[in-house]
């Protein structure tokens, strides 16, 4: 395992030591990007409650505009294994959908039904079996107000649009009333929470004539399994402190980039199984890295150990996207390069006992 203090390689168990020693000292630890399977969330959130440190995701703006929308007003969802086999009609939101694999939806399963797709603010270039039968705008800033004129047409209420709008407007509605099981499919990374909402409520809308529902496409390195762990282990999603000795959960004060930025964290473990990925923070804050080889930071981190990818080098649990659930992922290619969970072990026992919050 290759490891390093200060730019110095060490041992694993020097590395381990030096970060219990960073974290046991610290006032305000925060552990970020969080892209580790299921065991690794497990691990985290073990030495989370025993540093007193926050949790935080490096996709967690994305997952919890979804949560936030499910939470406040509601939200009808399905898996992508059903609206690969069954849906007829999607409804597209949003540029990011067309480099989503699982939106190849013609080329899946020559037993599904052929998919006939609207989209509201498409890229210019698509793949060919991504071609929609009506579109309308360009750039994502303009969803909201489709979203709304789409809904006023699908409800019969006139608008105050361009006439070259509302016709690209009524054919889709015409389209989405036709579908015998249609499917909305959107990005939070791409959309805000007012346009999920939105999204959300057509679908509403459309059941009271018709069957649809939505199918909300996760970010990546593990973001949805990530907040599954921590729900069910915490009882909350990620942006969740320790701090008190019991989770707390609050999307604002457990930030890790306000964290990092306004001084209040003086430690941070970072970690980025999936890729080599570094926090976006600028201040030079004591870090501790676990990563894939190639990460590159501003500042270098005080301890850095280079992990292996879940699923690649090896077994994992791990949130699959094409299936919508959690499953065992037997490494591709298994190497010596240790886990999220096997690291964090190692510091969680070098932690003196005085440690426990």
């Amino acid at each position: 395992m290759a490891a390093w203090i200060d730019g110095r390689p060490v041992t694993r168990k020097d590395a381990a030591r030096e970060a219990a020693r960073l974290l046991a000292t610290a006032r305000q630890p925060v552990i970020a990007g969080l892209g580790a399977d299921i065991a690794g969330v497990r691990a985290v959130l073990d030495l989370a409650g025993r540093v007193g440190a926050a949790v935080d995701h490096m996709h967690a703006d994305a997952l919890l505009r979804d949560v936030d929308v499910m939470r406040e007003a509601g939200m009808m969802v399905t898996t992508p294994s059903e609206a690969r086999l069954r849906a007829d009609v999607l409804l597209l939101a949003g540029h990011s959908l067309a480099e989503a694999p699982d939106m190849r939806a013609r080329r899946l399963d020559p037993a599904c039904p052929a998919k006939r797709i609207v989209w509201l603010c498409p890229p210019r270039k698509l793949d060919p079996g991504l071609v929609p039968l009506h579109s309308v705008g360009r750039d994502t800033g303009e969803l909201p107000a489709l979203l709304a004129v789409l809904r006023a047409r699908l409800n019969g209420h006139p608008v105050a649009t361009a006439a070259r709008t509302i016709k690209a407007i009524d054919a889709m509605v015409t389209e989405l009333k036709s579908a015998r099981f249609g499917v909305a499919v959107w990005s939070a990374g791409e959309l805000d929470a007012l346009a999920i909402e939105m999204l959300c409520t057509l679908v509403g809308d459309l059941n009271a004539g018709t069957r649809f529902t939505g199918l909300p496409l996760p970010p990546g390195d593990n973001g949805r399994g990530v907040l599954e762990a921590c729900g069910w282990l915490s009882g909350y999603p990620m942006r969740t402190g320790f701090g008190r000795g019991y989770p707390e959960h609050d999307p604002w004060r457990f930030d890790a980039s306000r964290l990092a930025g306004s001084r209040e964290s003086d430690c941070a473990v970072w970690i980025s199984a999936y890729g080599a990925e570094a926090p976006a923070w600028t201040r030079d804050l004591p870090t501790i890295a676990l990563t894939t080889p190639g990460a590159r930071f501003r500042t270098p981190p005080r301890v850095q150990v280079e992990v292996g990818t879940p699923g690649i080098d090896h077994d994992a649990v791990q949130f699959v996207p094409a299936s919508g659930t959690l499953m065992p992922i037997t490494a591709a290619r298994p190497s010596e390069a240790e886990s999220v969970a096997s690291v964090i072990a190692d510091i969680l026992a070098a932690l003196p006992e005085s440690s426990s919050c």
